[in-house]
């Protein structure tokens, strides 16, 4: 679906890959609405969603929104529809990782992530879907991630929630092609944004050792390869050579990947008890 003369709403719009696939989408002629929690950085990036516009015709609004609270998304959508016009393209990049392990973190922050994440993706979504059915015709794209297929050391928040966004994305894919609506989902890796940099100070050491071996990407990047996604029709993108392996490798020999991940672990415990650290 193209984004020109589209209403195209995305959350977590304030920063990273949200802002990034704003800014993009104004460059190829959306009508854009941008919603995130934070006024101060939502309204810096309203201003750099306008500057990035080819055609001063072409709207842009802000909503200050929590994606985990059903009853401001229902107020947030209907204000979208009476200013902008119905939604044509949705773009779920909101979301965040807090690493912990299972043990240690509180079932607040555990379900926190489940709420923001997952939750965060379905609210917005059926927001927008009815509407998309009767007029046969949208594109829903969410972000889920590569610890979205892979349930990675530390991540006993983030996973499962990001787990659901792919077995969602599955489900209206089967659901709503029959209505002429297309559906996205992108399994980004590590990308650079102030959100991955805080995880960088909270990851455990056995974490960190997993992470290290993958490269980070620009939220510009991930930006434009989610857009063209849309634009081509594409359901399942997941970046780069080495993920895709990943990914289908995971999938035919799961206990390589556990063999890989325990060895990382044991060596990271291994360092750990030789320098009197309990890991």
């Amino acid at each position: 679906m193209r984004f020109e003369g589209a209403v195209t709403a995305i959350t977590g719009a304030s920063s990273g890959v949200g802002l990034a696939a704003a800014e993009l989408a104004a460059t190829r002629g959306a009508h854009v609405a941008l919603i995130a929690r934070d006024r101060g950085r939502l309204e810096a990036a309203e201003e750099a969603v306008r500057s990035a516009r080819p055609d001063a015709d072409q709207r842009v609004a802000a909503y200050s929104c929590d994606v985990s609270d059903p009853g401001q998304v229902a107020e947030t959508f209907s204000a979208i529809e009476a200013d902008l016009g119905p939604v044509d393209i949705l773009l779920n990049c909101a979301g965040y990782c807090m690493p912990g392990r299972f043990i240690e973190q509180s079932a607040e922050e555990l379900v926190g992530q489940i709420e923001t994440n997952l939750c965060g993706t379905l609210y917005p979504t059926r927001a927008v879907v009815p509407g998309m059915v009767e007029r046969g015709k949208g594109h829903v794209a969410n972000v889920s991630s590569m610890g979205g297929f892979v349930g990675v050391y530390g991540y006993s928040g983030y996973s499962p929630a990001k787990f659901g966004v792919m077995g969602l994305s599955e489900v209206l894919r089967c659901e709503l092609k029959p209505h002429g609506i297309g559906v996205t989902v992108l399994c980004p890796p590590n990308i650079d944004t102030p959100g991955y940099a805080r995880e960088l100070e909270l990851e455990p050491p056995e974490t960190a050792a997993i992470n290290g071996s993958v490269k980070t990407a620009s939220p510009r990047f991930m930006a434009r390869v989610l857009l063209d996604a849309v634009e081509r029709g594409r359901y399942l993108v997941v970046p780069g050579f080495v993920n895709g392996a990943l990914y289908r490798l995971k999938g035919v020999l799961p206990e390589l990947f556990f063999a890989v991940f325990d060895r990382d672990v044991a060596a990271v415990r291994k360092r750990g008890d030789a320098h009197g650290r309990a890991s």
